[in-house]
C-alpha cells in the first residue's frame, strides 16, 4: 500500500480527548507521567475562548485527516475539577466546532479516581445536554484507583437519561477492568486491549459485537504495551474482536489519524480491505443520535 489510500478515505474518530489536542512539548514515560502532562495542559485553558480556541485547531487537523464524523471527549470532570463554570465552556466548545463541516457529537468524561459523587455530577450535566450534542457518558483516569464497579447506579442514570455509555478500561489494568466496564453497561470500551489476556473475553466482545476503540501510539507512548511489537492490535482483530483506530491525545503523543492507519498497514500487516473494514467500523459503531 504504498500510495496509502487511506489517507483520502472518509473516516470517523470516536476516542479523542479535545485536551489531548492541544500542541505544546510533552515528556513522560508512563502512565502516571501521561496525567501529570493532561494536567499541566488543562490547567492552561482558563476561559471559554481558550476552549474554543482548540476546538477550531482540532476541527482543522481532522479536516486534513479527511475525518467527516468524530465524537470528541470533554473532560468534564476536570471543569469541575478546576472549578469553572461548566455551560459557558461547553457553549463556546459547541458554537466553535458547529463552524466546521464535521458532524461533531460531544461525549462528557468523568475523573474515575475522584469517585462517585464527581461521576454523578458529570453524568447530569451529560442528561441536561441530551439534545444539545452531548451523545455519551464515560469513565477516564486511573482505572485502579477508580474501578468501574462503583459506578453502577451512574451508569444506569446515564442510559435512562438517554445517554449512550463508554468506558476506558483494560488500558493499564487487566481483563477484569474490562468485564467490569461492560457489567456496568459499557456499549463501547477505550482501549481495551487488556481483553487479549482473556480468551473467554474475546469472544464475548466478538459475538456480542462490542468495539474496542484502539490508540496504538497512545499505548506505546504510555507504557500500556511494553513496546510496538507488544501491542496486541493484530491479535485483537484476528480474533475476530470489532476495533476502530482512533489518535487518542493526538497532539501528546504527536500522532494522527493517518499515522494510526499506517503503523496498522506497515507494522501489523494490515491489508487494504482490512483496513476499509476498519474505517467503517468507525461509523458503524458510532453513537450518533437519530
Amino acid at each position: 500500500m504504498e500510495h496509502a489510500p487511506y489517507r483520502a478515505w472518509p473516516k470517523a474518530e470516536l476516542h479523542l480527548h479535545l485536551e489531548g489536542s492541544v500542541d505544546g512539548t510533552y515528556r513522560f514515560h508512563d502512565f502516571q507521567g501521561f496525567i501529570q502532562a493532561y494536567k499541566s495542559v488543562v490547567e492552561r485553558l482558563r476561559t471559554p475562548e481558550d476552549y474554543a480556541r482548540i476546538t477550531r485547531a482540532l476541527m482543522r487537523r481532522l479536516a486534513a485527516e479527511t475525518v467527516q464524523y468524530a465524537e470528541i471527549t470533554l473532560s468534564a470532570g476536570v471543569v469541575l475539577w478546576k472549578e469553572q463554570a461548566f455551560a459557558p465552556i461547553y457553549t463556546a466548545v459547541r458554537q466553535a466546532a458547529a463552524e466546521s463541516p464535521i458532524e461533531v457529537h460531544w461525549i462528557l468524561d468523568a475523573v474515575r479516581h475522584f469517585g462517585v459523587e464527581h461521576a454523578m455530577r458529570v453524568a447530569e450535566l451529560a442528561a441536561e445536554r441530551v439534545n444539545d450534542g452531548v451523545v455519551a457518558f464515560g469513565i477516564g483516569g486511573d482505572e485502579e484507583r477508580g474501578p468501574a464497579a462503583w459506578f453502577g447506579e451512574v451508569y444506569r442514570f446515564a442510559k435512562g437519561a438517554g445517554l449512550r455509555l463508554t468506558a476506558h478500561a483494560g488500558e493499564t489494568v487487566g481483563p477484569e477492568s474490562v468485564w467490569a466496564a461492560l457489567e456496568i453497561g459499557a456499549e463501547r470500551i477505550g482501549h481495551g486491549i487488556r481483553a487479549i489476556e482473556d480468551a473467554a473475553l474475546l469472544r464475548h466482545l466478538r459475538d456480542r459485537g462490542i468495539p474496542l476503540e484502539v490508540c496504538i501510539t497512545s499505548n506505546v507512548a504510555t507504557g500500556a504495551v511494553a513496546s510496538l511489537d507488544a501491542h496486541p492490535v493484530r491479535r485483537l482483530f484476528d480474533a475476530g474482536v470489532p476495533i476502530t483506530l482512533n489518535t487518542d491525545d493526538p497532539a501528546i503523543f504527536a500522532t494522527t489519524l493517518s499515522g494510526e492507519y499506517e503503523l496498522a498497514a506497515h507494522h501489523f500487516g494490515f491489508s487494504e480491505s482490512e483496513l476499509r473494514l476498519i474505517a467503517e467500523n468507525g461509523f458503524r459503531y458510532a453513537f450518533r443520535r437519530a
